[in-house]
């Protein structure tokens, strides 16, 4: 049974309590972290979301209250009167451990059953547990304090915005459903039978028809939504900070950004970002480092050994080089002696998943070369690959073999993998950087034609535009991505505002008149009034908060995240919907047999 709080009304918060609050009559609010029963003396925690503070029963107590007080366990709600006083035996690890509060009177608020998993932030249960008692995982410091980041990264975001002209603007939940991207989340219409609204993938439309409406600079922090198959770090639903500005081109959308970046880095880690942030193109990403978001915090940059190894005579590099192929390699300085073979047969493992057929490998040891495919090569050639990776005694050259995307895929994650190894990346260290000149144009195998990398109203490189039907594959775009510690914070580009222009862009994607004018109708309808030059660029704010808080996993970020199968442990969604709420919607559910 729980007790009225009657006249008392919170004072302070536990964690606020100083020295120089010693002498202070308080009246507390919290949950018990602890209670500690010393016979004579009765110790409790008392924890709120400022953190924790002892509160002290003596043998000098009311009898009552003392009762009360031994009746109390982990996790009651609590209000405590009481006056500060020093502690005779402090604790230097928590910032109210030199004070501690004498207890004057107790009411129990609320009792608790014995929670299922620990308020502590080391209690190592597992994540569908914590998933299942969100409620009581987010009582955690360490998950309040991440969520108080978060709101912290917003409003610094938000004040800049507000302080450089941008508007903020809310966009629609319920919108039309579009082409070219991942599944659309489909939300049915009671009131049009048959019909279906889409949960915004992002507002990409919506904000490039208020640059059309003259706003000129709109920012919002949104919901989006995509219904594809989970990875690590993706959620269904995900926060963008999104912007869009009129008559700019990319370097003034570069600009005001990475004043933002400044900001935030300044405000949330005293960090002094220097301006301008480091650019390099798409290109070379990945002829240096295999991906398009490099992570700059350590070497092991790629290398190009197709032109040396032509015709070497290992029969495996041979084929792949005839068949259009490559072979590239990373030089690990010192690994030589840190991977054994079976330690190679993991990595090779590894590179497999990103569809590498193989890893070969040298060593360079005090005893000369070791190495599976050593036999293959002269003196001269083995003299040429330790000249072209700049290797020395000690060190370890791994290849792959294979079409350029693959061996830059497997070969750029493989850097990651080693680095991770090898402990090569200072969680303290921040490299930051623009990709820009992306391809605009992407194959798509299994349709069997051109898609756009980004999206359809992504403006082409001026100087490529000629290449639009000849050379596809040739065509850059206006886009770019910022890029914080091997992850991608966000991305953008300039929009095509022109009408015969954004013609051919849907021709060379394959769409009719009619097919383009049926999916984009709405824009294109605007576009015939006078649309400025515009561009801009999302931001996801989960991937911030992670950065900022130096969580690796997303779910820490979000108040109420779903599992990697997009379902709520907490409210066991998604789930059957009632057949009276199927009727309404003009819906019959049947499944087929898998």
């Amino acid at each position: 049974m729980g007790e009225r709080m009657g006249n008392l009304r919170r004072t302070n918060m536990c964690g606020n309590l100083r020295m120089e609050d010693v002498g202070s009559e308080v009246i507390l609010m919290g949950w018990v972290q602890r209670e500690r029963n010393l016979g004579g003396l009765l110790f409790i925690d008392l924890r709120d979301t400022t953190g924790i503070v002892q509160i002290v029963f003596d043998d000098e107590a009311q009898k009552d209250m003392m009762e009360k007080a031994e009746s109390v366990r982990s996790e009651y709600v609590l209000a405590i009167r009481g006056t500060v006083r020093e502690r005779q035996s402090k604790n230097p690890n928590i910032p109210t451990g030199n004070i501690e509060v004498l207890a004057e009177e107790i009411r129990i608020l609320d009792e608790a059953e014995t929670p299922p998993i620990y308020i502590k932030n080391d209690d190592n249960v597992s994540e569908t547990m914590r998933l299942k008692y969100r409620y009581l995982d987010l009582r955690k410091s360490e998950m309040q304090d991440n969520l108080k980041l978060r709101a912290n990264i917003s409003k610094v975001v938000r004040d800049f915005f507000h302080d450089n002209d941008f508007v903020e603007i809310e966009t629609p939940m319920l919108t039309k459903p579009t082409p070219e991207g991942a599944r659309d989340y489909l939300v049915p219409s009671r009131v049009n039978p048959g019909q279906f609204y889409a949960l915004p993938q992002s507002p990409q439309l919506m904000k490039q028809l208020l640059m059309v409406s003259g706003m000129d600079r709109y920012y919002q922090i949104v919901k989006c939504f995509r219904d594809e198959d989970l990875r690590a770090n993706r959620q269904p639903e995900f926060t963008q900070v999104d912007i869009e500005m009129s008559f700019v081109d990319v370097e003034d959308v570069l600009e005001i950004n990475e004043k933002l970046v400044k900001k935030l880095f300044k405000e949330i880690k005293g960090i002094d970002i220097e301006l301008p942030l480091l650019r390099m193109t798409y290109d070379e990403a990945m002829e240096r480092y295999g991906v398009d978001k490099p992570d700059l915090r350590f070497g092991l940059e790629l290398i190009n050994a197709t032109e040396l190894l032509s015709g070497c005579g290992f029969k495996v590099f041979d084929d792949t080089i005839k068949s259009g192929g490559v072979v590239k390699g990373i030089n690990v300085k010192y690994g030589a002696d840190k991977f054994t073979r079976k330690d190679i047969s993991k990595l090779e493992d590894h590179a497999k998943t990103y569809g590498a057929k193989g890893l070969a490998w040298i060593k360079l040891t005090e005893e000369g070369i070791s190495s599976p495919i050593g036999k293959f090569f002269s003196d001269d050639e083995m003299s040429a690959i330790v000249e072209l990776f700049e290797a020395k005694i000690g060190d370890l050259l791994l290849f792959v073999a294979d079409k350029l995307d693959i061996a830059n895929d497997s070969l750029g994650n493989l850097r990651n993998e080693l680095a991770r190894r090898l402990e090569l990346i200072s969680r303290d260290d921040y490299k930051i950087l623009w990709i820009t000149d992306f391809p605009l144009f992407e194959y798509d195998e299994e349709e069997n034609r051109y898609v756009a990398k980004h999206h359809p109203f992504t403006h082409p490189v001026e100087e490529d535009i000629a290449m639009l039907e000849s050379e596809p594959f040739k065509v850059r775009a206006k886009a770019y991505d910022l890029v914080i510690n091997g992850d991608e914070m966000g991305g953008g580009s300039i929009r095509i505002n022109n009408s015969q222009l954004q013609s051919r862009m849907f021709s060379a994607l394959g769409f009719s008149k009619e097919e383009a004018q049926s999916k984009f109708g709405f824009l294109l309808d605007a576009f015939k009034y006078g649309t400025p030059p515009h561009g801009g660029i999302a931001f996801g704010l989960d991937r911030l908060v992670m950065l900022f808080s130096g969580s690796n996993n997303i779910r820490d970020v979000i108040a109420f995240p779903k599992t990697q199968s997009a379902t709520c442990l907490m409210t066991d969604a998604p789930t059957n919907a009632s057949e009276k709420q199927l009727e309404e919607v003009h819906i019959k559910v049947e499944l087929k047999n898998e």
